[in-house]
């Protein structure tokens, strides 16, 4: 059986004209305000745009390799293109009979990440093949083990206090899905474990919370620099859990602002390399697809 793998993302503007319909996509459709599309404009403009959805569409590239000729694999973006449905129709012309859906989150929140598990069971439906979903993979060892030899690279250049981070959410969100920041937490842990860190070596912190009036998820990790600075430490190191690609929460909110942050506070910033197409992380990527298509091989059949 020929089995297709398409990875999801939310996806980026492919250019300055196309911002503001993708902040709109983004923000369901709600009418947007003048200053965060040149908010939005500005951040976008200083990274030089955002690479995620190339980098995906080489993740997926970098995992069909990996995988071999009986698994194609392609990317689709959730708010932009190439779409979900696209990437369904991509595998199914190139032979897919069945296809594993995994969403490039390793944590699974059904209110968050709802919509890719509804865009690919309509599009599966469409083009007439079963599918299964991987949702939470946080916990996968060889995803783990990746992301801890990041930190261990990072930390051979100096020693760091290490931030683990994730993305902040409404406190809305986690009062209805408190097992979404749990599984979070549970990832951190299980990182620093295999990396070695030591208790007092690392901490939580959240990072790139919404502009919105409603209360986020603290502390963020621009919160924490002074106190890293008073207790001695020189060096910063961040990591966060649950990106694996670059883009603009990773090379806007931590790579500017947060520097920024921490040379105010008399710190050395560094911050981990994303995953990308790390080839750990793509083995982990087809640990991940295999376990998903071994387990959905009877609703296969």
């Amino acid at each position: 059986m020929t089995v297709g793998v398409v990875l999801m993302t939310y996806g980026a503007p492919s250019d300055d004209d196309d911002l503001p319909r993708y902040l709109s996509a983004v923000r369901g459709g709600r009418a947007l305000d003048d200053a965060l599309v040149a908010e939005m404009r500005r951040r976008y403009a200083a990274i030089g745009g955002s690479p995620l959805v190339r980098i995906t569409i080489a993740q997926a590239a970098a995992l069909e390799r990996t995988l071999g000729a009986r698994w194609p694999a392609a990317a689709g973006m959730r708010f932009s293109q190439p779409t979900i449905a696209e990437a369904v129709s991509e595998v199914v012309r190139r032979g897919a009979e069945r296809i594993v859906g995994i969403c490039m989150s390793p944590q699974w929140s059904p209110l968050l990440m709802g919509g890719y598990a509804r865009e690919l069971a309509a599009s599966c439906e469409r083009a007439g093949v079963a599918h299964a979903l991987a949702e939470t993979w946080h916990r996968e060892p060889s995803f783990i083990a990746s992301l801890a030899a990041s930190i261990r690279d990072g930390l051979a250049q100096s020693d760091a206090f290490v931030l683990l981070t994730a993305h902040s959410l409404p406190r809305r969100v986690f009062e209805a899905e408190p097992e979404y920041i749990a599984q979070l937490k549970d990832t951190g842990e299980r990182v620093a474990a295999a990396a070695g860190l030591e208790d007092g070596r690392w901490a939580w912190a959240y990072q790139s919370a919404g502009h919105t009036h409603e209360e986020w998820l603290r502390p963020d990790l621009v919160d924490l620099f002074p106190a890293i600075g008073a207790s001695g430490a020189t060096d910063v190191l961040v990591a966060p859990v649950q990106f694996l690609a670059d883009h603009l929460e990773v090379l806007y909110d931590l790579d500017v602002a947060a520097a920024e942050q921490a040379r105010a506070a008399g710190l050395r910033y560094r911050r981990i390399a994303m995953p990308n197409t790390r080839p750990s992380f793509i083995r982990a990527l087809g640990d991940v697809a295999r376990r998903t298509a071994a387990s959905a091989l009877s609703s296969f059949a």
